[in-house]
């Protein structure tokens, strides 16, 4: 059944960036941010001549449509779903991905959401070790009503199976004709009532469908802790591991040595040491520890002083129009004294390591910048 199984993602776009572009010649630049607006957790896909792109807007799911990559100002934009109220996600719509599923001609929406506007009520929260204001987020798909994206109706298909527990910045993975859900998640609640809410690591569980987890939780793997001085806030934190976490993965392929990796964001998305870190699949069971290999000695992708780009995270990856370059789509703050609402939309081009196959990301910056092939 996965073997039909392809997969096209879409930007989980918290929000996009300005991109000054110059058109029609060699010498045509952009700057970042693409989007000149507030915008956080981007996931962008190509679908036909279009990207499209995805983003948190806290209290919907909305998609955007443009030919460039690097212009998002004017965007078609699409309403893709507005929650009812009174449901188990009705707010904090968060990082939506945009996948095309061809077993069944469909496209579905995985993102994170809650039953309350981060208030448990105080029965709850007592019951954390730490704060708790994201206790009750869970991960949700909705299901487009045929294979065109824009002209679709979006219905909610399915809460993801994780157990009753936090789950955040949910994302498919694909390997070996099987599917994957990997996400950011908390310990067990491993001493009953009581919630241990920090630190937020990487897990992964088995799928059948977009829609259905298959794992028992006795089978759900930890791929990934925040151990390491910069996956925790602030930076080399040892008193507690408040505020360490591991989110916002990103299955990346490369395309010459099919090397598989999981990018994901590290330390805490308000703070200017927020970036990216690395884990290869270099086994062949993603649901057996020893199948992962965790780059522990730095990000692979921070901030950049010296341009005043800081926060840099929740990253997706996409060609460009030519298919000969390979772009990173993510958000990053100026002033990161401000914290969350400072985020914008950023992009710029990577290449891969002919020696070892690791992307390589460059230093996140402002530009001027080459658009990008084909464009």
């Amino acid at each position: 059944m996965l073997s039909s199984l392809f997969f096209t993602t879409v930007a989980s776009i918290f929000g996009l960036v300005l991109s000054q572009s110059i058109y029609g010649s060699d010498n045509a630049t952009f700057t970042n941010p693409i989007l000149q607006k507030y915008g956080a957790d981007p996931w962008v896909v190509r679908n036909g001549d279009d990207y499209l792109m995805t983003y948190t807007t806290n209290d919907n799911i909305t998609i955007l449509r443009s030919r460039t990559l690097t212009d998002w100002n004017s965007a078609d934009v699409k309403l893709a779903f507005k929650a009812p109220e009174n449901t188990s996600y009705t707010f904090s719509n968060w990082a939506p991905e945009l996948h095309y599923y061809e077993a069944f001609q469909k496209w579905y929406i995985i993102y994170t959401a809650d039953v309350d506007p981060d208030s448990p009520s105080p029965q709850q929260d007592m019951l954390c070790d730490f704060n708790c204001p994201a206790v009750n987020h869970r991960m949700f798909v909705l299901e487009s009503s045929g294979p065109d994206p824009w002209t679709s109706e979006f219905t909610m298909k399915a809460e993801l199976n994780t157990y009753d527990q936090f789950a955040i910045d949910g994302t498919y993975f694909q390997y070996d004709n099987k599917l994957y859900h990997i996400y950011s998640c908390w310990y067990d609640y491993d001493s009953q009532p009581f919630i241990r809410s920090w630190p937020a690591m990487l897990c992964i569980t088995q799928m059948s469908d977009p829609w259905t987890v298959s794992s028992p939780q006795s089978e759900r793997l930890i791929i990934s802790k925040p151990e390491q001085p910069w996956e925790k806030t602030p930076y080399g934190r040892t008193v507690n591991d408040r505020l360490s976490s591991n989110e916002g993965p990103q299955q990346l392929i490369n395309p010459n040595t099919k090397q598989n990796f999981v990018i994901y964001s590290a330390a805490r998305s308000d703070n200017r040491n927020y970036c990216l870190g690395l884990i290869e699949l270099t086994g062949t069971n993603p649901m057996d520890i020893n199948s992962w290999t965790k780059n522990n000695a730095s990000c692979v992708f921070y901030e950049n002083d010296a341009e005043q780009v800081y926060g840099v995270g929740h990253a997706s990856f996409v060609q460009s129009p030519d298919d000969s370059q390979w772009w990173i789509v993510y958000h990053g703050m100026r002033d990161y004294l401000v914290g969350w609402s400072a985020r914008q939309i950023r992009a710029q081009q990577f290449t891969w390591d002919e020696k070892t196959g690791w992307p390589v990301f460059p230093r996140p910056g402002i530009g001027p910048y080459p658009v990008p092939s084909g464009q």
